[in-house]
């Protein structure tokens, strides 16, 4: 099994920290990144599914899948 990349790695570590508001993380998000938003989300989504990911960080992975699967439940 290969590493996850450097954007992959960046992409867990963004969204290991706290932000005051979704502006400050989206401003993050191109600054640090260079991604757009809807991009970052795309590779975010992604991640989530990945054994890599969970491998490199289990926590955030895992309360980021339960975000995600509230949500889709809320549906």
């Amino acid at each position: 099994m290969s590493e996850l990349s450097e954007r992959e790695k960046g992409v867990l570590a963004l969204e290991r920290r706290g932000w005051a508001s979704a502006g400050a993380k989206e401003r993050a998000v191109r600054e640090e990144l260079g991604l757009a938003p809807v991009r970052y989300y795309q590779l975010l989504n992604a991640l989530l599914d990945d054994p890599r990911a969970l491998a490199h960080d289990p926590v955030t992975v895992s309360r980021l899948r339960r975000v995600r699967d509230a949500r889709r439940a809320e549906r």
